[in-house]
């Protein structure tokens, strides 16, 4: 990983200095005073929060200008996204982080998803990120076959997030017997809900659930993952493709898995001056690598394992260029 990440603070430092000098100046002159937001549609202490404030710590002073960073915590994916897409400042002093899956959301529910993620540009991504289901070890079924005969209860925050989309499509597609209660206020309300008994199930990112407690006592159990590859800490945990031989439905359940490779990512507005979505990629890289920043996340338990921007913009636009057909069988999956 740490020759990743100089591979890429190296790319991007060349991309920077092909830059005019003039073009580098009016950068750093902008910045010089600033403070940059980064906005978050959760409340704190999730992966998404925790990954922002990291960020938030180390990554201004390889922005020219050295401006200042702050995280600002709103409610509401949906919401805040369209606020973020079609009405907030688009003069790079506002940064936002959102679900992986804002592409294939546009594409699968065009009615409420109606951000348009062409318009985004992705600055950099912390992680890739392996939705994972964790069971308790109070709830009735014990394993992931138990799941298609005894009634199961799984806990979601929202109907537009994978930890819905993600049980639907094995309920509707395997026939798992899930009861799905959407509603809970963010992710840290979750493993409150499975502590209590309110819940048997939930799927969460495996980078925001794998420092808990209960994950390393035995208290919470990980049963299935998501993603197009399995992470580097579960290879013995099944992807939900790997739950079928079907090869529709392998090919609806890697749709919809697409979002795992662009992870916690920062993005802001595409009609951000170029010259300063540029600084920003660069300065993002750059702070991937910095030892400031490595020693913090490892201190934490939170996993760095950085994407460059413009790696993030090809998946991106392979997600929306998705056949019409298969979104349409995706859709019908998560019913």
């Amino acid at each position: 990983m740490k020759r990743f990440g100089k591979t890429i603070s190296v790319m991007s430092m060349m991309l920077w200095l092909v830059l005019p000098v003039q073009a580098q100046e009016a950068v750093k002159s902008f910045y010089a005073g600033k403070t940059l937001r980064i906005i978050i549609p959760y409340p704190p202490g999730g992966s998404y929060d925790r990954y922002a404030r990291i960020a938030a710590n180390h990554m201004g002073k390889h922005i020219p200008g050295h401006p200042s960073i702050l995280v600002q915590n709103k409610s509401g994916i949906a919401g805040t996204l369209l606020d973020f897409a079609g009405n907030m400042i688009d003069d790079g002093t506002i940064m936002g982080t959102f679900p992986e899956t804002i592409g294939i959301d546009q594409l699968a529910h065009p009615e409420t998803a109606k951000w348009d993620v062409r318009k985004l540009a992705y600055i950099g991504s912390f992680a890739n990120v392996n939705p994972v289901f964790i069971l308790t070890k109070g709830a009735s079924a014990k394993t992931v076959e138990d799941f298609k005969t005894v009634k199961t209860t799984v806990g979601c925050n929202s109907p537009v997030s994978q930890s819905y989309i993600n049980p639907a499509m094995l309920k509707n597609l395997l026939g798992f017997q899930f009861n799905i209660i959407c509603g809970y206020p963010g992710n840290t309300a979750l493993p409150i809900a499975l502590l209590r008994g309110e819940i048997d199930l939930v799927s969460g990112a495996w980078n925001g659930w794998s420092d808990h407690a209960e994950i390393k006592d035995g208290t919470f159990k990980v049963v299935i993952q998501s993603g197009l590859k399995r992470h580097r800490d579960l290879p013995n945990v099944p992807l939900m493709q790997d739950l079928t031989t079907d090869p529709t439905q392998k090919r609806v359940i890697e749709f919809w898995s697409a979002g795992s490779a662009i992870g916690r990512a920062l993005i802001v507005r595409r009609s951000v001056p170029q010259e300063r979505i540029d600084a920003l990629r660069t300065a993002f890289d750059k702070a991937m690598a910095d030892p400031a920043l490595l020693s913090e996340a490892a201190k934490t338990n939170l996993e760095i394992d950085p994407t460059p921007g413009v790696e993030l913009q090809r998946i991106s636009e392979a997600i929306l260029d998705t056949p019409k057909e298969l979104v349409n069988l995706a859709i019908k999956a998560v019913e």
